[in-house]
């Protein structure tokens, strides 16, 4: 398929590497222009603005644009400037981490004009460029089902799948989101236990997190990667332990508490989040290079 694409960001590109791998067609904008010129060399068409993405378009029949912008301000900037340029019966998607809510009201404002817009929450990290991506779309079934190839050709076998109608896509992507704040807050706690235990000279980090994945009941993606983590610094000693939040462990708690929902575990992480801010933490610290290794997100040096 052909489609527009805003937003080459570390998920960003990786994305529009995997689609133009599988054979799409790919009108690539972003703020600045290195990313454009990165994939650009591997098929992608340069759109340095917005006007070029949709000149590349104009024989596409609907045209498509996935945005992969910044929850919030950046995400509606950019929607307000593609809203001239689009017609009855194109197809907008948000994969990026938007409030469900925001999805739901920016729906509503393109159906006005008859433009279909899907809410696609995607995870998998920088890793899923090469195995695939986990999608969670909402929205439209009819439009979804046009755009089903694009999200076939990102997705890992069985690995995207139809949520329901305006906003269900980013809602279940929340919950995810909230789910994985809960685990990572476990694994770093463990460790921290093992890192203060009367053993802790004698423990291979690295090797306790690979041992976990071979058979044990905790191993998952990310034992896979806190083990990546250990490997580069057995102790975590050139990172500070302090965890940024994006948003979507607010968003759970927050809607936990309208719905009357006990968020006992995920509620606990999000707050240990805010304490890694004011002190230093060996919990913290894993978190922080798991964050890293699998969505190369920033970390803070000593």
């Amino acid at each position: 398929m052909e489609l527009g694409f805003m937003g080459l960001g570390r998920m960003g590109k990786n994305i529009v590497l995997r689609l133009l791998a599988s054979g799409h067609k790919i009108a690539a904008y972003n703020r600045s222009p290195e990313p454009i010129k990165e994939v650009q060399k591997k098929g992608a068409t340069a759109a340095y603005t917005i006007e070029d993405m949709f000149r590349q378009l104009a024989k596409s029949k609907p045209r498509i644009v996935w945005s992969m912008l910044p929850a919030g301000e950046v995400t509606e900037e950019h929607l307000a400037k593609i809203m001239p340029c689009l017609s009855q019966g194109d197809i907008v998607i948000d994969g990026g981490n938007a409030n469900y809510k925001d999805s739901v009201r920016r729906a509503e404002m393109f159906m006005k004009k008859g433009i279909y817009f899907l809410d696609a929450g995607t995870s998998g990290g920088v890793i899923a460029a090469k195995v695939g991506y986990c999608l969670m779309i909402g929205g439209d079934k009819e439009a979804f089902k046009k755009v089903e190839p694009i999200f076939r050709s990102l997705a890992q076998k069985d690995g995207y799948g139809y949520m329901g109608p305006s906003g269900s896509g980013h809602y279940v992507k929340m919950v995810h989101n909230a789910i994985e704040y809960g685990m990572m807050q476990a694994i770093g706690e463990g460790f921290e236990l093992l890192e203060k235990s009367p053993y802790s000279k004698d423990l291979d980090f690295r090797k306790i997190a690979d041992l976990w994945n071979h058979g044990s009941i905790v191993r998952s993606f990310l034992m896979e990667m806190t083990e990546q983590a250990f490997a580069k610094d057995s102790r975590l000693n050139r990172i500070a332990g302090y965890v940024e939040d994006t948003g979507e462990g607010r968003w759970s708690v927050q809607e936990a508490i309208d719905r009357n929902v006990a968020f006992n575990v995920i509620t606990a992480a999000l707050y240990a989040r805010f304490a890694s801010r004011q002190k230093e933490s060996f919990a913290a610290k894993v978190l922080a290079a798991q964050r890293f290794e699998f969505g190369a997100h920033k970390v803070k040096g000593k």
